[in-house]
């Protein structure tokens, strides 16, 4: 009996079937990839991935592509990529960099390029490329790219804001500085002058205040507006401040023509402008610097041409001023000033000289005006005319005004104890040093702590300083007026001279300034101002003081129309203390013009 048992198959049925098994495997673990690879592509919101064969026809096509260039997966698929996507520029480049990718193994490199939208607008985009099937018939290239739109344009705004006005979109000053050198070299090629204008609005802060800083940028932005649209192709302009801009404009030669440029820019503010719904008549004052003549470059002329328009704005809107080496001269002498007024306070280089007001009638000595002198250590006297003004800029005027107060009072006590009693000294105050809360206050404290009374000291201020005031200064003037102190309006006819303003003055005084003094004689205008001033001052219940009176037929005008006080040289020039006191004390002959 045979024992047949099962033998294994010899037909390799077995092995096939794990075969196949495998190829399944192997093809479900590919398709799973490519899921999941199609599932990250289509996950990524920013990136644009698409899949072109190897005849650059897509193949696929994401969601974000569709975002990033306008066309659909259905549009897309089976187009070429150079007929979607690339510009024209760019066509030939990119199917020569397929193909030797593809025939060759050159990659394309990633990098920034600008591609096509559906629209024919350029796509900023950061492009990285990968190759599948390298080395078989059916390669296929993956074009992944980022969009820079967000990016490229972050960096144009803030290319824009490095270079313009937020506001006006005007070249901002370092625009224009590097615009002006450029068209300086062109000028000097050419053999061509140049103007460079600088402008500031005049109270434009009074604008905003009043109005609002919408109505004030509102202004600016209409300015801006009517400059660009009078401006050559040639010529530049610039808002280099709040309120203030710079022009240029090459080709100028002549005075002539400067002129017409200067008139040129003025006529933008002859139409009024449109705020808060009414019209308003704004001004500027102009600054004017020339090429060559008052500068090379782009920063000594918008320098020197601020310069002058620094000097303009001190005479008032819509003023013009040309630079010259005199300007320039003495903003440094102002800045050198300004530098040594704290020291010279410190080193005690100030002193007080004293002027006598006398009776044009009895030549009789019956005031004493003090007046700041300031002699360096080393060099000349510097004139009241020069470092005042320099101290109400720089804040120092409420320090050497305090000085001057304490001085003046010091120095009348002296004066008393030695037996000078019938005359009053009386002292200038400065309109800056009335800003400052409580400066009437201390100037009775002084008084107060020194022992002395309303008919020791009195005050001067010009008539800009008292209608310019306050309520809180005018009835702190009140207060001293009906105390018995002397209130004096200096320099009266010069400023506004305002006749309903002098009325609610508490005023005891006018002095009328010296330029009506000088040519009153010869001239028949300022006699006539001369002799109104004295009659009003008379009929409103003031003394008039006129100062400047350097000689007899001065004098003997005055005297015909009555003034009640002169001062001037053709008596007594200021002088220290101690001549005051030899005067005082009868030392010092009179001058022939106390007997005439």
């Amino acid at each position: 009996m045979l024992n047949i048992s099962k033998a294994p198959s010899t037909d390799g049925s077995d092995s096939h079937d794990a075969g196949r098994q495998e190829v399944e495997l192997v093809r479900r673990q590919y398709l799973e990839s490519e899921q999941r690879f199609r599932a990250l592509l289509e996950s990524l919101p920013k990136v644009a991935v698409q899949g072109y064969d190897r005849d650059r026809r897509v193949i696929y096509w994401n969601e974000s592509s569709t975002r990033l260039y306008g066309y659909t997966a259905k549009e897309a698929l089976g187009q070429l990529l150079e007929d979607l996507i690339i510009p024209d520029v760019m066509r030939d480049g990119v199917i020569l960099a397929h193909g030797a990718w593809i025939k060759q193994g050159i990659e394309i490199p990633a990098g920034e390029l600008e591609l096509k939208h559906k629209t024919g607008e350029r796509v900023p985009v950061f492009s990285q490329h990968l190759m599948l099937n390298e080395h078989t018939d059916s390669p296929l290239m993956f074009c992944v790219d980022v969009d820079l739109s967000d990016q490229k344009r972050a960096h144009r705004d803030l290319e824009f804001a490095t270079r313009f006005d937020r506001l006006t979109h005007l070249p901002n000053r370092q625009t224009f500085e590097a615009d002006l050198d450029s068209l300086l070299d062109s000028c000097r090629r050419q053999g061509n002058g140049l103007a460079t204008l600088y402008l500031d609005i005049d109270h434009f802060v009074e604008i905003n205040d009043a109005l609002g800083y919408d109505q004030g940028d509102h202004l600016l932005v209409e300015l801006s507006r009517r400059l660009k649209e009078c401006q050559r192709v040639t010529d530049l302009v610039s808002r280099v401040s709040s309120d203030e801009f710079v022009l240029a404009f090459p080709g100028v030669h002549l005075e002539a023509d400067v002129r017409r440029v200067v008139r040129h820019v003025q006529n933008v503010f002859l139409e009024p402008f449109v705020l808060d719904g009414r019209e308003r008549q704004v001004t500027a004052c102009l600054g004017v610097a020339l090429f060559p003549e008052n500068g090379e470059s782009s920063r000594e002329l918008i320098r020197n041409a601020d310069v002058a328009k620094n000097r303009a704005k001190l005479e008032g809107q819509c003023a013009v001023r040309f630079f010259h080496q005199q300007l320039h001269d003495e903003l440094v002498r102002q800045h050198y000033l300004s530098a040594r007024l704290e020291e010279a306070m410190d080193n005690a280089e100030f002193s007080l000289y004293y002027q006598p007001q006398v009776s044009a009638a009895s030549g009789r000595i019956e005031n004493i005006e003090a007046l700041i002198r300031w002699k360096p250590a080393e060099g000349p006297t510097i004139s009241p005319d020069e470092f005042i003004p320099l101290a109400e800029r720089s804040g120092l005027i409420h320090r050497l005004g305090a000085w001057v107060i304490e001085e003046a009072c010091r120095q009348q006590v002296e004066w008393r104890a030695k037996g000078f009693n019938q005359h009053r000294i009386d002292i200038n105050i400065s309109g800056r040093q009335l800003v400052r809360p409580g400066a009437l206050k201390s100037f009775e404290d002084t008084l107060q702590r020194h022992g002395l009374v309303p008919r020791d000291i009195g005050i001067e201020l010009t008539e800009s300083v008292l209608i310019e005031a306050d309520e809180t200064v005018l009835k702190d003037l009140r207060r001293l007026y009906h105390r018995g102190f002397r209130i004096a309006i200096d320099d009266f006819g010069t400023g506004y001279s305002s006749l309903s303003y002098l009325k609610h003055f508490p005023a005891t005084a006018l002095k009328i300034d010296r330029s009506f003094i000088h040519d009153a004689p010869t001239q028949p205008k300022d006699r006539a101002i001369m002799e109104g001033a004295i009659f009003i001052g008379h009929r409103l219940g003031l003394e008039v003081v006129a100062e400047g009176v350097e000689n007899a037929e001065q004098l003997s005008l005055l005297r015909d129309m009555h003034c009640d006080l002169v001062q001037g040289f053709y008596f007594f020039r200021p002088m220290p203390a101690q001549e005051i006191e030899r005067l005082l004390s009868g030392f010092v002959p009179n001058h022939e013009g106390l007997s005439s």
